[in-house]
């Protein structure tokens, strides 16, 4: 710890943004990272706690302390590689991670906790701006080939670290480009795809070969990857969107989030998109309260919605602030656990009423068959005294009729599709309907994997890319005997840092 009194002395800083009405004008990133001398200051702000609890809220294990230390000291380049040791995408993680690590900050007890997202933004961004960013191909093959089918985080977490550890990867993609949710799922304004670019090429550099427009199961047999390869990773994600089976539910204009988001990041990438699901003009109705809902939220408003409208089942949670004290923090979420609080993300800002304790009932569609209106009832929460579980009712004459002519699906994912390589391959599933892999990600077929939202359901960007990175370990394992890749299970990543 550099300065001792330096989370007394100073106080937290954000980015800046870009004004809600510029940034409206376009799909870019519009957060400006703090300078160079400001983020020295917040770097001192890290007490080097003797228990740092940041790493119980991140699951890569990132080594916090020292990389706030380093960025104080003004040892930049030391701070890039002591991220790196944990964190294949920093630059990811530090733009699109909603910072599990800052809730758990120990300063967070009673003041605002350190800006750990930002300045790993940062360190992320001056490495490649430095050149320190480079291709890290292996000094020795193995001879063993892997097939990784799914180019999201977990995926290309994986195929970094056992190409890295010499074994020959190929990665299989059904989109046209890599990248999965980081490409199509997240919006270019929290994450410009040249970034993404940028680290596959780096990837290629390194002796991985991407196969784009592939979809395991349907364009090739899945069997042929356990006959072509000597271990399978699954990493595909959780793709099946929760669906509303209510009355109007085929009517045009009512879609899936995850067939919106994409399209508009197809046209910023300069494709043609027949028939392109858009809001502008109409009123929107975004059912679902979570990112998914933001992203939705803030592709709507920069395509021109008359009006747009957030539904969420749940209760509104408190409005304590984005940093709130222990003592402000709900009890069933203390210390340092993710509290459950009123969060107002940048797309929320740019303009939009958001309904809580609102259950949809019905869509209501015009003479075409087109979407007109949805009508909702308000509910109220309970907790059932037979079993404990809670429950909800519906309020007597609360029912409502909203204006509506395009409304988004954004209420989670309910797993990986069963249909084409998970059937084919004949894999046990959980009783959650992801493919049931155990803490050596193994699935019931031997010689094949699973790791990321295809194995632990609808999670985080930094959840993928642990889930890649251990389960590369357990797979160099598999087929070596032994391994040098780190773990954070095994507590290795300080030593490899």
């Amino acid at each position: 710890m550099g300065e001792p009194r330096g989370f007394m002395k100073y106080e937290r800083k954000s980015a800046g943004k870009e004004p809600v009405q510029e940034r409206l004008k376009h799909f870019n990133e519009f957060l400006t990272i703090l300078p160079a001398e400001e983020l020295v200051r917040q770097g001192a702000r890290c007490m080097d706690c003797g228990v740092p609890f940041c790493h119980t809220g991140c699951p890569l294990g990132n080594i916090i302390p020292d990389f706030n230390d380093l960025v104080y000291r003004d040892q930049w380049h030391e701070a890039s590689q002591r991220l790196h040791a944990t964190n294949n995408f920093p630059e990811f993680t530090g733009r699109v991670c909603p910072a599990p690590c800052e809730a758990a900050c120990v300063l967070g007890i009673n003041e605002d906790p350190v800006a750990i997202k930002q300045i790993e933004m940062a360190i992320a961004d001056r490495a490649f701006d430095e050149g320190w960013v480079v291709a890290e191909p292996p000094a020795d093959r193995s001879g063993k080939r892997v097939a990784v089918v799914g180019s999201g985080p977990a995926g290309l977490a994986a195929a970094q670290q056992l190409n890295r550890a010499g074994h020959l990867v190929t990665v299989f993609e059904r989109s046209d480009r890599p990248g999965g949710l980081m490409m199509y799922g997240i919006p270019d304004f929290k994450l410009e795809k040249w970034r993404v670019w940028r680290r596959i090429r780096q990837m290629e550099e390194e002796g991985i070969e991407f196969r784009c427009g592939v979809n395991v199961g349907k364009d090739i047999p899945a069997e042929s990857l356990t006959v072509e390869y000597d271990a399978v990773l699954l990493s595909g994600g959780a793709t099946l969107g929760r669906d509303l089976p209510i009355p109007g539910r085929d009517l045009k204009g009512v879609h899936f989030a995850m067939d919106f988001l994409p399209q508009q990041n197809k046209r910023n990438a300069g494709d043609t998109v027949n028939g392109q699901i858009v809001a502008a003009g109409k009123h929107v109705i975004v059912i679902g309260g979570g990112d998914t809902g933001s992203d939705c939220d803030g592709t709507s408003n920069r395509q021109g919605a008359t009006s747009l409208t957030q539904f969420e089942l749940l209760p509104k949670p408190p409005d304590v602030g984005s940093y709130p004290r222990r003592a402000e923090r709900p009890a069933q979420t203390p210390w340092p656990l993710w509290p459950i609080i009123l969060r107002t993300t940048t797309s929320h800002e740019e303009g939009c009423g958001r309904e809580w304790g609102i259950l949809t009932k019905e869509f209501l569609g015009d003479e075409h068959g087109h979407l007109r209106a949805l009508r909702s009832v308000r509910i109220e929460w309970y907790t059932d005294a037979a079993n404990g579980q809670q429950k909800f009712r519906e309020l007597a004459d609360s029912e409502q009729e909203w204006p509506c002519q395009l409304a988004l699906l954004a209420m989670g994912f309910v797993g990986p599709e069963k249909q084409g390589l998970v059937a084919d391959l004949g894999l046990e599933l959980d009783p959650r309907g992801n493919v049931k892999a155990g803490s050596d990600f193994k699935t019931s077929r031997d010689g094949v994997f699973a790791a990321g939202d295809m194995r632990r359901g609808q999670s985080l960007v930094v959840w993928a890319i642990h889930e890649g990175r251990e389960a590369a370990r357990s797979i160099d394992l598999w087929l070596m005997g032994q391994t040098n890749l780190p773990s954070v299970s095994a507590g290795e990543c300080a030593a490899h840092a």
